[in-house]
């Protein structure tokens, strides 16, 4: 293989972001949550395979739209100039054609599950496709990104199950106030690049009350996750679980204390961390039982 092939190649991958998997993992943690509980812990093979290929195109499409959105700020932006579209290494026609594979790859997964899910998914699609766009109009592109993420709770009850009831909204809820917290973190980043560009965020939003904010958000999603675990009967272990994913809050706040980019930064990676920890305790719970 040529090294202008492989280059090619490489580009694409970053415009996927398929070399920052921390979205995918973002993406995931919920999407398993929602999967274990609504079977009980077994999900079926089939099922959870959809879901997790299904996780990996979508988010890689989220990536292109929001890139293609923002191809005209990006290059002002420190920590997003060199991206393959707004630097001209990857065009806006293969852009194009990659959404366009992408898009009919998950239709096709999408297609081997049940009616409901598939009229969930048509949500889910006009989700993604305008949260890129809210941080021109609104300081809450945050809260639109939570439900982009969170859609796929209701969708993988609505495959496991059949219907999506109420314990689902709850988890769409914990994972939509999630995503606002982790995702502030994320602007607070860039957060003078964007008030240089008038570009809208939560983090601009809250200002100097930004930690006590994201703090208030952080405890609404534990209290959440307890709801959850009270209403689909987990034990011990799941609680266990949500202690732990309370101390990584907290180091989180310690981590965004003095509001740096770096310490933002690794705060809101540390949130790997922390949907992991919540899935291994549902995990766990229900071999347990």
């Amino acid at each position: 293989m040529s090294s202008s092939i492989i280059t090619r190649l490489g580009d694409y991958a970053r415009l996927l972001r398929l070399d920052k998997p921390i979205g995918i993992f973002l993406l995931l943690w919920p999407t398993l949550w929602a999967l274990w509980i609504a079977s009980e812990g077994h999900p079926d093979h089939k099922i959870l395979a959809v879901f997790v290929l299904g996780v990996i195109l979508m988010r890689s499409a989220g990536c292109i739209i929001n890139d293609y959105a923002d191809r005209d700020i990006d290059r002002h932006v420190s920590r997003t100039q060199n991206r393959p579209l707004t630097s001209g290494r990857v065009s806006l026609r293969e852009a194009k054609i990659l959404l366009l594979v992408l898009c009919l790859a998950a239709f096709v997964l999408v297609l081997q599950l049940n009616t409901l899910t598939i009229l969930l998914s048509i949500v889910g699609l006009l989700l993604a496709a305008i949260y890129p766009f809210m941080k021109r109009f609104t300081h809450l592109p945050q809260i639109f990104l939570g439900a982009a993420f969170g859609w796929a709770v209701p969708m993988a009850f609505a495959a496991q199950t059949g219907s999506v009831p109420q314990i689902a909204w709850l988890m769409f809820l914990a994972t939509l106030l999630w995503a606002t917290a982790y995702d502030t973190l994320y602007a607070m980043v860039d957060r003078e690049d964007d008030l240089a560009l008038g570009i809208k965020s939560t983090a601009i939003l809250f200002g100097d009350s930004d930690r006590q904010i994201i703090a208030l958000i952080q405890i609404m999603v534990l209290l959440c996750l307890l709801m959850i675990g009270r209403q689909a009967e987990l034990g011990l272990i799941y609680y266990i679980s949500v202690l732990l994913a309370g101390l990584l809050a907290a180091y989180q706040q310690y981590l965004i204390r003095y509001r740096t980019r770096e310490g933002c930064f690794q705060a809101f990676l540390n949130n790997n961390w922390f949907g992991m920890v919540i899935f291994l305790g549902i995990l766990f719970d229900y071999l347990a039982a």
